[in-house]
């Protein structure tokens, strides 16, 4: 536990505090050269906010996934229920996806006081003014060191002091940020990493502007770059725009920012729909659809559980019914990619670091159920789901043929060790880029057509990319250098979630070879030039 004073208001310090989860005790049949199992960070995030709750301080827990906050949530209703049962009426969970009208009121509860506690995902981070907080406990790394301030500073604005803590997760950045502290409280927040010239994002918004005054193309160049002149050319042959001697100016009736989706998916959201009722829950992205409202998914809302009857992406509605399961789902999901165009390549000895233009093409192929609480697995499920093609921006690697018959001189298990360097990778990925590695994608083979060679690729999960993978191919050498010195000082023997196992893995974390990436990670940083790239 490391805690720091930090000044986080004019009025108020703010205590932060890094937290592990203890170790479980009492595991039967425990091998004592493994570390013993850990409680997971949201069972230890709903245990610090029941008990913030009972003492009257009025807490917000961060928490990184929509499940995960109505997990902490109804864990923390149900510990209270035993101390109190009107405590426990007083937590709710708070999250995207729901109606206005209930983010509304949860937002009045809580400035009001009636709500003492509550777990949110990063919607009440930004644009919501919220003040008198006690604590903010957030429940794994953000993703940035700005976002984590952000989170903190929601509490300790009046003249109180406030505690901030972070509760670290099994997963390798956070472990990581565990192990060096100081990457949160002795260096600056991180720079804004984007592409103002993806043509997913600049159309919809020069259409905006359009839609405000006519642009001009001097205009346009002005505020939107170079390559926004084509841009409104493409506009106009599409109708959106039409283009006169004075400017392009907005032909359609309905409003242009209306267009614009701050997640990049251009696709309606899915609507959630109650089986008999007819009662609209929330919605969900329509690119996360499959992943997360597929037939027999289990769904949360406010601590009722449902399971989802029937998705239809067509219609953009996942049909639901109120159902109580003692199960959770997690989606499987396979992978591939093409390369369409390499910008830059730089020889490391034997290998070869690149960026570029990639397609990824994905398919939600299962589910698998797993009692709640403990992880254990109760069955696999198959899906016939639609695939989904991503054009976007990636950064890859290979090795030669020498060094892979080097390598299985060594006995390791190629396509294991290149899966478990992508996990790794792909965790450690916001250290050199302003991401969340749910922002970004990975996919590894032991012989790839468009390279010949064996490849790990990573690449931005938003269409046209997001400058992520630009930026980890310009700190290549610092963030591969890292993700080998990450495996290879954890201390389990085979590999774990703190190092090369990956919650969001479509092929349930198999093969991996832990061994095996250190090995093909040397192979790959041995010709790697003093200041690569």
């Amino acid at each position: 536990m490391t805690p720091v004073e930090r000044d986080g208001s004019a009025h108020a310090a703010v205590t932060a505090v890094l937290w592990e989860p203890p170790e479980a005790v009492g595991v039967a049949h425990h091998d004592p050269d493994t570390p013993a199992p850990r409680r997971s960070s949201l069972a230890e995030t709903a245990d610090v906010l029941a008990d913030l709750a009972s003492e009257g301080r009025r807490t917000l827990a961060f928490v990184r996934s929509r499940r995960g906050a109505e997990v902490v949530a109804q864990r923390a209703r149900e510990e209270l229920a035993d101390v109190d049962p009107e405590l426990a009426d007083s937590v709710a969970a708070y999250r995207g996806g729901y109606l206005a009208e209930e983010r509304r009121a949860l937002e009045t509860g809580l400035r009001e006081g009636t709500l003492r506690a509550v777990a949110t995902t990063n919607a009440l981070e930004l644009g919501i003014d919220i003040s008198g907080l006690d604590a903010v406990v957030v429940a794994g790394w953000p993703g940035t060191r700005a976002s984590l301030w952000q989170q903190w500073g929601r509490a300790g604005r009046g003249d109180d002091e406030a505690l901030a803590m972070l509760v670290v997760r099994e997963d390798p950045l956070d472990r990581y940020v565990l192990e060096h502290p100081g990457i949160v409280f002795d260096q600056p927040v991180e720079s804004v990493v984007l592409d103002p010239s993806n043509p997913h994002v600049l159309t919809p918004h020069l259409a905006a502007a359009a839609a405000e005054h006519p642009l001009t193309d001097e205009d346009a160049v002005r505020w939107f770059g170079p390559t926004a002149p084509e841009r409104l050319v493409d506009l106009a042959e599409q109708g959106t725009l039409r283009h006169r001697r004075t400017g392009y100016y907005w032909t359609q009736r309905g409003s242009a920012a209306e267009r614009i989706d701050l997640r990049g998916d251009a696709a309606p959201p899915v609507r959630l729909v109650e089986e008999g009722t007819g009662r609209l829950l929330g919605t969900v992205e329509a690119a996360r659809a499959p992943a997360t409202v597929h037939p027999g998914a289990v769904y949360l809302h406010q601590g009722v559980g449902h399971v989802v009857v029937a998705l239809d992406l067509d219609e953009s509605v996942a049909l639901v019914r109120v159902e109580e399961v003692e199960h959770t789902t997690t989606a499987e999901e396979i992978a591939d990619y093409r390369i369409l165009g390499v910008d830059r390549r730089q020889s490391w000895g034997e290998a070869e670091v690149a960026i570029g233009e990639v397609e990824v093409t994905s398919q939600v192929v299962g589910y698998v159920r797993r009692r709640a609480g403990t992880g254990e697995i109760l069955g696999r499920e198959t899906l016939d789901m639609p695939e989904r093609t991503l054009r976007t921006r990636g950064t890859w690697w290979t090795v030669s043929e020498a060094q892979v018959a080097a390598l299985a001189a060594e006995g390791i298990d190629l396509g294991g060790a290149a899966h478990a360097a992508e996990h790794a990778a792909i965790g450690l990925m916001p250290l050199v880029a302003t991401c969340d590695r749910w922002d970004i994608g990975g996919v590894s083979t032991e012989l790839h057509p468009d390279t010949g060679r064996c490849t790990v690729v990573v690449y931005d999960g938003h269409p046209g990319g997001a400058g992520f993978a630009d930026r980890g191919f310009e700190a290549s050498l610092q963030w591969w250098q890292a993700t080998r010195d990450h495996i290879d000082s954890c201390a389990c023997a085979t590999g774990c979630p703190s190092c090369v196992q990956s919650p969001k893995c479509g092929n349930g974390n198999e093969p991996l070879d832990k061994r095996g990436a250190v090995l093909l990670l040397d192979a790959l940083l041995a010709g790697a030039p003093p200041a690569a790239v």
